[in-house]
């Protein structure tokens, strides 16, 4: 007897691939892009291979994402733990854990207050590690010889920087060319400061004396690569002071925390760096005339304050009056003194008993004290003469050194004279006339012994003096002066030469 078979179910059977396929599939055609709102969780940087995996999650739910490592590469704003972002990508499903994820394609921040607020933790993450600290800033120079400045060359911030530096004070600039928006901004902004600090002080490209990094204004996304990690700490390692002029004066990034000033405009940072020129001329001369000034001023106060002291001392009479006081009454006390001293003097002489024995005790007394300094004036005239007798040796010694020396300074003074006076005579004995009448000429003078100077002054039958060389010689002129053609007399020669008769 054959017992009746189970009844068999019409579901077909599927193994897990197949169904975990067939669910992919459908996940992804039914969401295929998707943009989805949430808070990055658990992201701990990108994988050794280059993947970064996190989640997304908000108050009820949470997503897991995956971005591969080449869009990771592309991604304009950066996964950071807690950032509330807008994920655009495609939705699907991971077999090996029986899950579902999102495959990140881009980025965006959720609104204004997520940046905000990414902002906010960044900055009290770097805060702790003291990169604000006020004990990092570093004072401006006064007047810089170098200004390094970091924005874009292309933009209104660089001409509006120079053009406020030639107004204020011209000094030497130079540009480090980066983007000021953009993927690499944050990048090229961070390997400008490092790039000015690292040259070396006198290289052939001048380390400059302070930074400006600047920018124009924009929206809190724009100015985002000044508030990225490597800028902020580009800025606090920085050397040279550095000034942040990124946007408007409303703008705040975190680089303007980590600077060591914030200027509100790139403009107010060109104030900042030099001072007006001409006012420095003015109170140079400001300063000048008071220098001038005050020297009079000192001494009109000396004077008049020295005229006021002297009004204050006493007169003559008044400072002699006391003195000439005393003097009045001992001279009236003297004349009774010198009677009263004298009749006591010869009251004790009455009184005294000249034995010979006293006075000869009296005389021995006086001859050993006599002996006694006349011991000590002999030892202190022999130490005398000794004392004497080597300052004189040192005079001596000193006054042969002293002749020693004057006799060759005489010497060369009477050289360098005789060399000057050598000098003089040649130079005196070129330029006399002398050696032009050695040379054959002749000096024609007039009966007043004045050079005669042209034919056309002398006269027939007038008397006149030739100068030679070896003598001079009485004539008459005869005849009508016939005027010789004129040539120009040699050079050093004196007025009243001529030439001797062909």
């Amino acid at each position: 007897m054959n017992t009746p078979s189970e009844p068999r179910p019409n579901a077909p059977e599927w193994t897990v691939s197949e169904l975990s396929g067939a669910l992919r599939r459908t996940v992804e055609d039914a969401y295929g892009h998707v943009r989805v709102r949430g808070e990055i969780s658990g992201y701990r940087g990108p994988h050794s291979s280059g993947h970064a995996y996190f989640s997304l999650k908000d108050e009820g739910a949470r997503l897991d994402a995956v971005c591969w490592k080449g869009t990771f590469q592309r991604l304009k704003v950066r996964p950071e733990e807690g950032l509330e972002v807008v994920a655009v990508g495609k939705l699907t499903t991971y077999p090996g854990k029986s899950g579902y994820q999102i495959v990140i394609e881009a980025l965006e921040f959720a609104g204004a207050g997520a940046i905000m607020a990414m902002l906010e933790e960044r900055k009290r993450r770097l805060q702790a590690e003291g990169l604000f600290d006020r004990a990092r800033k570093k004072p401006l120079p006064y007047l810089p010889r170098v200004i390094g400045i970091v924005t874009s060359p292309t933009g209104a911030v660089i001409r509006d920087i120079l053009h406020r530096l030639s107004d204020r004070f011209p000094r030497h600039v130079l540009v480090w060319p980066v983007r000021v928006q953009g993927e690499t901004s944050a990048a090229e902004v961070a390997a400008a400061i490092r790039g000015f600090n690292a040259l070396e002080p006198g290289g052939p490209v001048p380390r400059p004396d302070v930074l400006i990094v600047a920018r124009g204004g924009g929206s809190l996304e724009d100015l985002l690569g000044f508030s990225e990690e490597a800028v902020v700490r580009a800025a606090a390692e920085s050397a040279i002071p550095l000034i942040s002029a990124v946007g408007h004066e409303t703008d705040v990034t975190l680089i303007d925390f980590a600077s060591d000033m914030r200027a509100p405009t790139p403009t107010a940072a060109a104030e900042m760096v030099v001072p007006v020129r001409a006012e420095l001329l003015a109170g140079l001369r400001t300063l000048h005339g008071r220098l001038a000034v005050a020297p009079r001023r000192l001494l009109e106060r000396r004077r008049s304050d020295f005229r006021g002291l002297a009004r204050l001392l006493p007169s003559l009479d008044t400072l002699l009056s006391l003195p000439r006081q005393r003097l009045d009454t001992a001279a009236a006390r003297l004349p009774r003194a010198l009677r009263a001293n004298g009749a006591a003097h010869r009251l004790r002489l009455e009184r005294a008993r000249l034995a010979p024995g006293l006075l000869r005790g009296r005389m021995e007394q006086r001859r050993v004290r006599l002996d006694g300094l006349a011991m000590r004036l002999g030892a202190a005239q022999k130490a005398n003469l000794r004392a004497q007798g080597l300052l004189l040796a040192r005079r001596r010694e000193r006054l042969a050194e002293l002749g020693a020396r004057g006799r060759r300074a005489l010497g060369v003074l009477l050289r360098e004279r005789d060399r000057r006076l050598k000098g003089v005579g040649q130079l005196l004995d070129a330029l006399s006339y002398h050696g032009v009448l050695a040379r054959g000429f002749a000096l024609v003078r007039d009966a007043g012994g004045q050079a005669v100077r042209s034919a056309g002054a002398v006269a027939a039958g007038q008397g006149l003096e030739l100068e030679f060389a070896d003598g001079k010689v009485a004539v008459v002129a005869g005849g009508t002066p016939r005027p010789a053609p004129r040539r120009a007399a040699p050079a050093g020669a004196q007025p009243g030469l001529f030439d001797p008769p062909q």
